[in-house]
């Protein structure tokens, strides 16, 4: 489906984004063009550097900011698939800057989905984030906006066949300011600040993300929030793998902070419906028949209550395999 197609990456500069053209590159080379929309020049030209346009022709480096309607609009011109990545993401930033967040992630968000429908895109796939689900800070507040805009917005395409759909994870291991990151570029102060020692995540790695954005993109009719099935892991086992001879001092959750986090509420139940390697929260009103999709995709509709969080997994990762897979997604030169 990706033959002779052009797709747009909002913040196509970031660690997803990055990931997502590398992804893109070496799997849809028939592609016709890929845009890496985004704001920050010294990361286009960084990027650019990977990318030279003799090797890579369909590549295409388009400074803006999804703030700006009339700049996506451009943008947008001959476009066939969406992927919007572009947040405002650091939680104790969006609390002590919230007219700012709100700006980037609900406003920029409208801007992307009227652009999308202006300018004839055919699919669009929002990222979202756990920190969306029961939110507690602003950032999680915006993302949950975003993400109802996005899947309202198949309420209203009448008969124009653009679908809309959203992809909910938890951390992704190794993304920009992101807790590993973090802990080892601290290891070699010997110390390593703990916020909670209860505190718990959600796992997955830069390649589930990106995987999990191609399947919504091919995959989505149109309004579901896509949830992976992952493991979480221990804030004191990732501490430990990093760091076994660091102190780890307890400093305190930050603002907007929640010790475990989730990914479906038992509000959501009823309308989640398993589809084997992903959960599917489906929209209240949808232009499909729900028994066509039951049968597609073989989906089983979740039990009444159930609730899917990080606290209460049933699948973890050990210090030990925290160790591996911050050496094969992370760092390659960190031992084991």
């Amino acid at each position: 489906m990706f033959t002779d197609k052009s797709i747009l990456i909002t913040g196509g500069t970031g660690s997803l984004g990055k990931a997502l053209t590398n992804y893109i590159l070496d799997n849809y080379p028939t592609i016709k063009r890929l845009v890496i929309f985004s704001r920050d020049e010294q990361k286009q030209y960084q990027m650019a550097l990977d990318y030279p346009h003799d090797q890579y022709p369909m590549i295409r480096f388009f400074i803006g900011d999804v703030r700006d309607k009339e700049r996506l609009i451009r943008a947008m011109k001959g476009i066939d698939y969406v992927i919007h990545a572009a947040a405002m993401k650091h939680v104790p930033i969006a609390e002590y800057n919230p007219d700012e967040c709100i700006k980037t992630n609900v406003y920029g968000a409208q801007n992307v989905i009227d652009a999308c429908f202006m300018t004839g895109v055919e699919r669009v796939v929002a990222l979202s984030t756990d920190k969306a689900c029961a939110p507690i800070n602003l950032y999680g507040a915006t993302k949950l906006t975003s993400d109802k805009l996005f899947i309202a917005a198949n309420n209203i395409k009448g008969d124009n066949p653009i679908r809309f759909s959203v992809v909910r994870y938890g951390n992704v291991m190794g993304s920009n300011g992101s807790v590993i990151p973090f802990f080892l570029s601290r290891k070699a102060t010997g110390i390593l600040p703990i916020t909670d020692p209860q505190m718990t995540r959600f796992n997955i790695s830069l390649i589930g993300g990106v995987e999990m954005v191609m399947h919504a993109l091919q995959h989505a009719w149109g309004g579901e929030l896509f949830v992976p099935k992952i493991p979480s892991y221990r804030i004191m086992d990732v501490a430990e793998a990093i760091g076994p001879d660091c102190e780890k001092p307890f400093v305190g959750i930050r603002p907007g902070e929640k010790i475990h986090e989730e990914m479906i509420t038992s509000s959501d139940s009823y309308f989640t419906y398993d589809l084997g390697k992903y959960y599917a929260i489906l929209p209240a009103t949808h232009k499909w028949k729900l028994e066509d999709f039951i049968q597609e995709f073989g989906a089983t509709k979740v039990k009444e209550g159930f609730q899917y969080n990080s606290g209460e997994n049933t699948e973890w990762e050990s210090v030990e395999s925290m160790r591996k897979l911050i050496q094969e997604h992370v760092d390659t030169s960190f031992h084991i």
